[in-house]
């Protein structure tokens, strides 16, 4: 029988399409410091995400009692966030990754020992993910995993706390997925050490507030460039482009227009087999704003 034959455009085209699909992305976003953004179950019901991020927990480390901050949904003082263990399971039932955020804008965290991650590893462990406690900040859902987004403080014994927490997984058999969101100049101050584990699954780049390494007067080459560097230089498995999902939502600058960013940062980023799509701050910005619902096709 024949080989079947294609032109040379149709065979250009065919391998295109493969390349793209191969390489498809997904999009993440932070949800939890807006009270006007929606409800967890609606962000997720759109299926515009593969993940969201609830953000944050503000206090920990230092013997400190961690303090969840989750704005205007839910007061975790009074136990009213554990009626959110429904809407994690909606979530998770779309196969969407639900994950907790560490840091933020926030000064109420640092880790002062060796000692002290561990103990916000078993306090994250219990409270959280796969291990059991009486208080449950958001009742008896399991998270997917923790996000390191650390902006403040030392940079001391993340890799410590990232090392106990898969330890945590792999003793109980059960993957917990660690996400990490650095700031686009490399290496980032806070998180080098951290991400040096090679423990990470994920890492959202910060392309925003950053104008050393961010998209800016209609190019895109400090963004990728900086890319280039981070994904050639950590060992992860995969990388975000992180992105602010208005221009409000990062002062500094770093919005990219969706048009621009189909056009001119996507087929730069994807050349990499490391990516895995874009992240988003936040849900509020992007329900406002409309970003994800423009460039989920292309991602």
């Amino acid at each position: 029988m024949a080989s079947p034959s294609f032109s040379p455009l149709a065979l250009l085209t065919f391998l295109l399409l493969t390349s793209l699909q191969a390489n498809a992305g997904t999009i993440a976003v932070y949800w939890g410091q807006n009270g006007n953004e929606g409800t967890l179950s609606d962000t997720c019901a759109t299926k515009n995400y593969g993940f969201v991020i609830l953000s944050f927990l503000t206090v920990f480390g230092r013997g400190q009692t961690p303090v969840l901050n989750l704005a205007g949904h839910c007061d975790p003082p009074s136990g009213t966030c554990t009626s959110l263990s429904s809407d994690i399971l909606s979530c998770q039932s779309l196969g969407i990754k639900v994950l907790l955020s560490l840091g933020g804008d926030s000064s109420g965290y640092s880790l002062s020992s060796a000692d002290d991650a561990n103990n916000v590893a078993a306090y994250l462990w219990n409270n959280f993910l796969g291990g059991t406690s009486s208080s449950r900040p958001l009742g008896s859902a399991v998270l997917d995993g923790i996000d390191f987004d650390i902006e403040a403080g030392g940079a001391d014994y993340y890799d410590v706390l990232a090392q106990s927490l898969t330890n945590y997984g792999d003793q109980a058999g059960k993957k917990s997925y660690l996400s990490a969101a650095p700031q686009c100049p490399y290496p980032d101050a806070h998180l080098n050490k951290a991400l040096a584990t090679g423990l990470f699954d994920f890492v959202w780049i910060q392309f925003y507030n950053n104008p050393p390494c961010q998209y800016a007067n209609g190019s895109a080459d400090k963004l990728v460039k900086a890319w280039e560097e981070w994904t050639e230089s950590v060992d992860a498995s995969e990388f975000f482009v992180g992105l602010p999902a208005s221009q409000a939502a990062a002062p500094s600058g770093g919005y990219i227009p969706p048009s621009d960013l189909v056009s001119q940062v996507l087929p730069a980023v994807k050349r990499s087999a490391k990516y895995g799509g874009i992240m988003l701050w936040s849900r509020y910005y992007d329900l406002l704003n409309g970003y994800s619902d423009a460039v989920k096709g292309s991602v």
